[in-house]
C-alpha cells in the first residue's frame, strides 16, 4: 500500500500472465467534479489549468497522469515494465511487471545488513537503470529500498515513478518542490534549490549506506534533527565498513552537488573492484548467501567435518513436500553469519542479552563524518605473529557440507532410536569441554559477542572478521579471514584494530556485569588450548545455533534457556543437554541411538535436525 494506491497481484486468465496492478481509487485523488472531467477524456485526456495553483486533489491526479506518461515510454532491463492501464468509474488500474521477490525493503527488513558483494550486485543494477533514466532526461526523485523491486530471477528493477519528472519540468519549478522520502533527501532539495541528477546520486549513497550499515545515514528520532544532519552532512561510519566502502560513501554524500561522484565515477571506484556475484540465490532474500569468490575460503571447515561429522557422503534424497513446508514454517526468519565473509544480521527478540546503546563518542568505535573532513588513503598493513595453519586448511569444503553431514548424523540417530521416557546414563564431565556460557547479539551495530567456558571472549564482527581475547586477557587472536590468524599482545594492538578492540572490551564488560552463566558445566582456564573460532551462527524465532572451529555445535533455546551441545572432544560424538534448571548432562550419541532419550531432549534434537535440513537446502 502506498500513499493513495494499493498494489495487487493479478493474473490474466486468458493468457495466464501475472501482473502487479496498482489500483488508485478516484475517491482518493479527485473530487466529484474532477472525476467527471476524468471520465470525459480518461486520465491522460484530463488537464489541469496551466499555471494554476493545484489543490491537493488536483496535484494527486496530475501526479498519476505524469507517472503514466513517463513510465509507459521506459524500456530497460532494470526498469519495471509498464504494460497498460485502464480505468472505470471507481478506480484507475496500472498494470506493471510482476516482481515476485518483492523489494529491497523486504530483504533489508529480513536481513538488516547485506554483504558487500551483494551490495555491489544490487548497486550495479540500480546504476544501470538510473543512467538510462538520466540519459532520457528523467529524474526519479524517490530512490529508496521500497522502490527497488526483485523479480523471480533475482534481477533488480527500479520502479514507482509517482514523483519522477523530466529535467526541464524540474527546472521550471526548481525552488518550489520538496518531494521524496525524508531519510534520502539531498541537502539542495531541503534548501529548495531543486532536484538534479546529483540528487538521485545522493539518494543512491543513502541506499548503499543503509544496506551495509543497517539504517539510513541521517536517521534520528526527530525529523527536524534528521534534516539538520542532512544539511550539515553529519553522519557516522561504523568501524566494520571496509575502507573502499567508506571512501565511496563519503564521495557520494557531499553537500555541494557538483562535488559528488557521477554514476560513471561510482562504477569506476575501488569499491566495485571487489568480487560481485553474477547472480544471487533466492535464499539471500532471508539469509546471507554462500558466495564463491575467485579465491574461496578453504577451511577450518575441513577439520570440523573430519573431527565431528566424518567424511562427506552423497546428498540424501529430499523429504516430502509436506515435510519441507513444515521445515520452512519452522525456520521462517532464519539468518546466519560466518567468518568466511561479511554477514547479514537481524536482531531477534528474546535474546539472552540485548545490550544498551553505546553510541556515545567516548565508547562507540565509529567514525563521525562531517563532510568537510578529508579521508586519507589506507594506513599501513596490520602486522602480527602469524599462527601455523597448514594443518587446518588442507582441504576445501563448504558450510553446506558440514551441515549436510550433521543432518545425516542426527537423522540416523532419530530414525532408529527406540521410544523412551528417560535419557541414558550421563557421562562424567570432560575437563577440556568448551562451550558458550554467555552471548550478546549486537549485530545491528557491531557484531555477535560470546564468552566461552574457558573465559575467552570472542566477537564475530559484521564484516566477517573475528577477534578473541584469551582467558588470561593478555593475548588477542585476530582472524581477518578464516585462513589467516594473527596473534598480538594486548599491549601492542595495531592502531587499525583499536576500534574492534574497543568493541571486544565492551562486550566483555557487558557480559561480566549483566549476564549469568548459562549452565553448571565447569569453567576451566586452559591456556594450552588453541584459540577457538566462531565460524557460523544462525538465529530463528526459537533458537540460536553456533558452529565452532573445533567442531562444536551449540543450540540455545530462547524460551526456556535450555541448550544442546554436540561435540567430539575425543573420538565419540557427545550430546550435552542443559535443562531449565541449568543442570547439565552429557551422553554418547550412539547411546541415545541405541537406548532412546526423554521426550524433552528428543523434541529438541528433532528441531535441530529440521533447522539444519532447512539450512542445507537453502
Amino acid at each position: 500500500q502506498g500513499g493513495f494506491a494499493r498494489c495487487y497481484e493479478m493474473t490474466d486468465l486468458s493468457s495466464n500472465k501475472t501482473y502487479a496492478v496498482k489500483v488508485i481509487p478516484h475517491s482518493r485523488v479527485a473530487k466529484p467534479h474532477q472525476r467527471e472531467k476524468v471520465g470525459a477524456g480518461g486520465v491522460l485526456g484530463w488537464q489541469g489549468a496551466a499555471g494554476a495553483l493545484c489543490s491537493p486533489d488536483t496535484a494527486a491526479l496530475l501526479q498519476i497522469t505524469n507517472e503514466i506518461e513517463l513510465h509507459r515510454d521506459l524500456h530497460h532491463k532494470h526498469i519495471v515494465k509498464f504494460s497498460h492501464y485502464f480505468e472505470d468509474s471507481e478506480s484507475i488500474y496500472i498494470f506493471l511487471e510482476h516482481c515476485s521477490r518483492k523489494s529491497l525493503a523486504h530483504i533489508w527488513k529480513a536481513r538488516h545488513t547485506l554483504l558487500e558483494p551483494e551490495v555491489r550486485y544490487y548497486l550495479k543494477q540500480i546504476i544501470s537503470g538510473l543512467k538510462y533514466l538520466h540519459l532520457k532526461g528523467i529524474l526519479h526523485r524517490d530512490l529508496k529500498l521500497g522502490n527497488f523491486f526483485i523479480n523471480e530471477n533475482m534481477e533488480l528493477k527500479v520502479g514507482d515513478f509517482g514523483l519522477a519528472a523530466c529535467c526541464q519540468d524540474v527546472s521550471d519549478q526548481k525552488k518550489k518542490t520538496i518531494c521524496g522520502t525524508p531519510n534520502y533527501l539531498a541537502p539542495e532539495v531541503l534548501l529548495r534549490q531543486g532536484h538534479g541528477p546529483e540528487s538521485d546520486v545522493w539518494s543512491l549513497g543513502c541506499v548503499m549506506y543503509t544496506l551495509l550499515c543497517g539504517n539510513p545515514p541521517f536517521e534520528t528520532s526527530d525529523l527536524k534533527e534528521t534534516y539538520r544532519c542532512i544539511k550539515q552532512v553529519e553522519y557516522t561510519l561504523p568501524v566494520f565498513l571496509s575502507l573502499p566502502a567508506k571512501h565511496l560513501i563519503t564521495g557520494i554524500l557531499r553537500r555541494n552537488p557538483q562535488d559528488r561522484l557521477t554514476l560513471e565515477e561510482i562504477l569506476d571506484h575501488e569499491f566495485f573492484k571487489g568480487y560481485t556475484p553474477e547472480k544471487l540465490p533466492p535464499s539471500s532474500c532471508v539469509m546471507a548467501p554462500e558466495l564463491s569468490p575467485p579465491n574461496p575460503a578453504k577451511t577450518l571447515f575441513a577439520k570440523v567435518t573430519k573431527t565431528l561429522f566424518g567424511k562427506k557422503k552423497p546428498k540424501a534424497k529430499k523429504g516430502s513436500s509436506e515435510d519441507r513446508d513444515d521445515i520452512s514454517k519452522l525456520v521462517t526468519g532464519l539468518m546466519k553469519t560466518s567468518i568466511c565473509r561479511q554477514m547479514s544480521y537481524k536482531t531477534v527478540e528474546g535474546n539472552e542479552a540485548t545490550p544498551v546503546s553505546c553510541r556515545s563518542a567516548s565508547s562507540s568505535p565509529v567514525e563521525t563524518v562531517v563532510e568537510e573532513t578529508s579521508h586519507k588513503s589506507a594506513s599501513p598493513s596490520i602486522r602480527g605473529t602469524m599462527a601455523s595453519s597448514s594443518e587446518a586448511f588442507e582441504d576445501c569444503v563448504t558450510t553446506s557440507a558440514i551441515i549436510e553431514s550433521a543432518v545425516r548424523l542426527l537423522r540416523a540417530c532419530l530414525s532408529s532410536m527406540p521410544p523412551a521416557e528417560k535419557n541414558p546414563a550421563s557421562l562424567a564431565r570432560h575437563e577440556h569441554f568448551v562451550w558458550v556460557s554467555k552471548w550478546v547479539d549486537y549485530s545491528n551495530k557491531y557484531g555477535f559477542g560470546y564468552q566461552l567456558s574457558n573465559r575467552s571472549i570472542g566477537v564475530l564482527f559484521n564484516n566477517g572478521t573475528h577477534m578473541m581475547l584469551s582467558p588470561n586477557h593478555r593475548t588477542v587472536h585476530y582472524n581477518p579471514t578464516n585462513s589467516k590468524h594473527l596473534v598480538f599482545s594486548v599491549s601492542a594492538i595495531p592502531e587499525q584494530l583499536q576500534g574492534q578492540m574497543s568493541v571486544l572490551r565492551y562486550f566483555a564488560s557487558y557480559m561480566e556485569q549483566h549476564l549469568m552463566k548459562g549452565g553448571d558445566l565447569p569453567s576451566i582456564d586452559d591456556l594450552g588450548q588453541p584459540a577457538l573460532l566462531l565460524l557460523q551462527w544462525v538465529k530463528t524465532d526459537q533458537a540460536l545455533l553456533m558452529l565452532f572451529s573445533n567442531g562444536t555445535l551449540q543450540v540455545n533455546f530462547y524460551n526456556d534457556h535450555t541448550k544442546v551441545i554436540i561435540s567430539k572432544p575425543d573420538h565419540s560424538c557427545l550430546v550435552t543437554y542443559i535443562n531449565r534448571e541449568r543442570n547439565s548432562y552429557t551422553y554418547k550419541l550412539c547411546s541415545i541411538q541405541e537406548l532412546g532419550c526423554s521426550p524433552e531432549l528428543h523434541h529438541r534434537l528433532r528441531y535441530i535436525l529440521k533447522l539444519l535440513q532447512e539450512w542445507a537446502e537453502a
